[in-house]
């Protein structure tokens, strides 16, 4: 990798490109469930958590970019018609259903129960029970699983509740992709056969290595990809240098370097050739874990934007507040706020604008409407 140079671009090209890569210069074309399935097509993955001030983070991705959509539908329309699946990319992450037969193919056999750290695992015929159970009922929750009794610590000093041993073992069937989550209850995720559900695509090889294929999907996914390591490389951490390397120089992605930072980026092909779309106009609030925002160091080059996702932090130790959306207008992040519904409207608690910036307050009052009306 060290024989490629970096293609060197400014920031402004770097901005422009990107919000446009991402969808945040236009609506989608599509509105409602047609432009939610465009919009997984488009972004490769949407970030899932299910705090919710004024929609999940999901709902504030689709917000941003699709007209006529309302709070939970991207998730439960997706989801229950097949068109996407739950798993992990950089973190928890919606993903499109084309993506199901690479993930199957890689992690059928794969340890995925490592990330339970310090839980016994559950036998291997209380797997297969459970799969069994699965396969009798169909779109089961976890929670109305059958009782196996729970598992146990392999350590003392940990005081998390220890799940159920079913519970524990439809995550390792959904973590191999033999089960899938098709929609949500009151009792939590409903779990269905994969097989079910992607009946075309179960048993399909790939066409491609799943290292290269993701090193590709991942860069199309947040537009610009830093190559340090980092919670973006998630199941490819331990091979990122050789495939990075790989990948840049069989020319399935190209690396860049932004005027003033030293770090590289790789972007996707033609990333810089594409017309950038034309601003629409409208402000626009972004998720706390929107693909525009997963790399704070260049977020804070190209846009001058400091900003931490301060959720998990004492009150005391907070900057800003508990969940605190960024401001996007005329391409630059202006300000960021922090909101609830309530009053038959979206509540601006606290507002906070960038030095020198102003707010168009109508388009403003625009984005708080679309954004109650979304309420449902």
């Amino acid at each position: 990798m060290a024989a490629s140079a970096p293609r060197v671009i400014s920031v402004e090209q770097a901005k422009r490109h990107l919000l446009s890569h991402l969808g945040l210069r236009k609506a989608r074309p599509e509105k409602g469930v047609a432009g939610l399935e465009g919009l997984i097509e488009q972004l490769g993955c949407v970030q899932l958590d299910p705090l919710d001030r004024i929609g999940e983070n999901a709902d504030l991705v689709a917000l941003a970019r699709v007209d006529g959509v309302k709070r939970g539908q991207l998730t439960e329309h997706l989801l229950g018609a097949g068109q996407a699946f739950e798993h992990f990319y950089k973190e928890r992450c919606l993903l499109p259903r084309a993506f199901f037969a690479q993930y199957r193919a890689h992690l059928r056999t794969s340890d995925w129960w490592q990330f339970w750290g310090q839980l016994e695992i559950p036998t291997d015929s209380v797997i297969e029970d459970v799969l069994a159970e699965v396969t009798a009922r169909g779109r089961v929750a976890a929670g109305d699983l059958l009782d196996r009794g729970r598992g146990k610590r392999l350590s003392a000093g940990q005081s998390n509740a220890i799940p159920s041993l079913s519970r524990l073992a439809v995550e390792i069937l959904w973590s191999r992709c033999q089960v899938v989550v098709c929609g949500r209850s009151s009792k939590g995720k409903l779990y269905e056969l994969a097989e079910r559900v992607f009946p075309e695509l179960y048993n399909t090889a790939p066409d491609a290595d799943f290292g290269r294929w993701s090193v590709v999907q991942r860069t199309r996914s947040a537009g610009l990809l830093s190559v340090n390591a980092g919670p973006n490389w998630s199941l490819l951490s331990k091979q990122r240098t050789a495939l990075v390397a790989l990948a840049v120089q069989e020319g399935l992605v190209e690396l860049v370097q932004v005027e003033g930072n030293k770090r590289r980026y790789l972007a996707p092909l033609r990333f810089l050739e594409q017309e950038s779309d034309e601003d629409d106009g409208r402000t626009r609030i972004i998720g706390p874990l929107d693909p525009l925002m997963w790399d704070r160091n260049l977020v804070a080059h190209l846009f001058g934007f400091e900003y931490v996702w301060e959720v998990y932090k004492p009150p005391a130790q907070r900057k800003w507040g508990y969940y605190v959306c960024p401001i996007l207008q005329g391409g630059e992040l202006v300000g960021r706020f922090e909101g609830r519904r309530g009053d038959g409207r979206i509540v601006v608690e606290s507002l906070w604008m960038q030095d020198g910036a102003r707010l168009d307050e109508a388009a403003w009052a625009e984005a708080l409407e679309r954004h109650w009306c979304a309420q449902g």
